[in-house]
Order: structure tokens, then sequence, then C-alpha cells
């Protein structure tokens, strides 16, 4: 098997896991999404801190903690992790996993509008156009709902500003995981801590299934991180582009098929314009992507 084709099965297995993650969060649904959120950022440290070790590179994070903004950065990344994660675990335990597809669907068009704002990227006609659509759907619906859609909105937002500012440090994915999760374990630790104390902690009071998958969290966020940082450097960018739009879709085919959410009239509008807006963003990419390569 070549190196891109294990690339390939790898990216697209981190996009499966992603998309099945309302699962996991689902059979966690009898905790509250904050003790949730908290034991997944304590475990997800430990994992990663034995997975460095265990691959010994330490010099690598070393060499971020030596360059002063790289810290100041993960200081902001880690809360805008953190909200992300809390807010998606929530939307997920209150029964609105197709509100929060949504935004990850959007989310590559918030990445476009990011960057032509703060990186001075120029946009191509046909993306343009791309964010005028996910404008009109998100649009149709908030007017549908009475309300925005602030769940999507706030998951692309998070996500999208959290990218942003982690292009700028110069850190790969694992050591930027242990350093987000690492400003905000403290925090979550006394928490944790603190629950306990007072008889109202999830952890090792309810029975042994919830312990392993409070445990377990760490592991389910660092696992597809890792099959995605291994496939998408044997990849090209243009194929990573396309295979992300399955970790939304396998969330939304969740949502609707497996836990029965409503997906109305309003809600195949306002995706059909998002999936217009994508396909023409995705092919626009493609195309400028190929036409940088010397043939």
């Amino acid at each position: 098997m070549d190196e891109s084709t294990k690339g390939t099965i790898s990216t697209i297995t981190a996009f499966f896991l992603w998309g099945a993650f309302p699962i996991y969060w689902k059979a966690l649904q009898h905790i509250s999404s904050t003790q949730i959120l908290a034991h997944r950022v304590v475990w997800s440290l430990v994992f990663v801190l034995v997975l460095l070790s265990i691959q010994r590179r330490w010099n690598e994070v070393k060499n971020v903690t030596s360059f002063y903004p790289n810290v100041s950065i993960f200081l902001v990344t880690s809360f805008l992790l953190g909200g992300n994660w809390l807010i998606y675990i929530w939307a997920v335990n209150s029964n609105q996993i197709v509100e929060a597809s949504l935004g990850y669907f959007i989310n590559p068009l918030v990445n476009v509008c990011l960057g032509m704002v703060f990186l001075r990227e120029r946009l191509y006609r046909s993306q343009f156009i791309s964010v005028v659509l996910a404008f009109v759907g998100v649009l149709f619906l908030t007017l549908e709902y009475g309300r925005l859609p602030w769940i999507a909105l706030t998951l692309a937002l998070t996500f999208g500003t959290y990218g942003l500012l982690r292009k700028t440090a110069k850190a790969g994915s694992m050591v930027g995981l242990l350093f987000d999760t690492g400003f905000l374990a403290p925090i979550f630790l006394l928490y944790i801590l603190f629950l306990a104390a007072h008889g109202s902690g999830a952890f090792t009071s309810i029975n042994l299934k919830t312990d392993v998958l409070l445990i377990g969290a760490g592991v389910v966020t660092a696992v597809p991180l890792l099959l995605f940082a291994y496939g998408a450097r044997r990849i090209q960018y243009s194929t990573v582009g396309f295979l992300q739009y399955i970790a939304p879709t396998g969330q939304l085919l969740v949502g609707v098929l497996l836990y029965r959410e409503q997906f109305t009239r309003a809600h195949a509008i306002a995706f059909g314009l998002v999936w217009v807006a994508l396909f023409l963003y995705s092919t626009s990419t493609f195309v400028a992507y190929k036409r940088r390569i010397p043939s």
C-alpha cells in the first residue's frame, strides 16, 4: 500500500470518527455538559502527555515554549477550543445535533471570511458567491426559526477563529493539543475535585461504564487528530478539503436517523443552500490548487 493510499484511509477514518462523535457524548447524557468537558480536557492532557513521552517529542515542546508569542496564542486558543467543545457537547445532549452539524458545514466558509478580513486573502468570484449563498441559507433558517441558529454560528466562529490563530503558532496538532488542554486542565481538575468533595461528581460515583467513558474522552479526542495529522501529510490539500465534509454529514445523519431529530423543509432549504455554496467553494479551491501545481 503506497503512502497516498495510507494517507487517504487515515484521513477518511479521522473524519468518520468525528462524524460519529455525537454517539459518544450521548452515552454520557446523564452527566452535565460541564462535567463531561472537564473530564475531556483533563484526560486529553493525560493521554497526550503519555504519547509525547512514548514518542520522545519533548524537544518539540521546548521549541514551542521558547517562542513567547506561541504561549499567548495558546492561552487564547485554549479557551476558544474549550468553549467550542462545551457548546458542541451541550448541543448533542440537548437534541440539537442537526444545528450543530450545520456549524461545521459552514465552518469552511467562515474560514474564508476570516482569511479575507484578517489575512487579506483575495476571494475568487465563486468563493464570494459561496459565502453569499451560505449567508442566505442561515438567514432563511433564522426567519423560519424566529431566532438565530446560534449554536451553528457559535461553533463555526469559535472553531474558525481557533484555526486562524493556530495557523500563526508554530506547533503540530499533538503539541498544540498539549498546550490547549494544558492551560485549561488545572481549572477543570479543581472543578472535578470540588464536585467530588461535595458528593456531586460523576467520576467513581455512578458506575464503571461511566468512568470508562469519561477517561476514554481523552482517547477519542486525540486519536482522530493523530489519524488526521498522519493522513493530511500524505495526500493533497484539495483532497483534504473534499473529505472534511464527511464529519458534518455523519453528524447530520446520526442526528436525523439515529436520534430522530427533526429535519424540516426549512432545514432542507437552508442546508441545500449551504451545500451548493460548499460545492462551489470546493470546486473553485480544487481548480485553483491544480493551477498552482506545475504539470
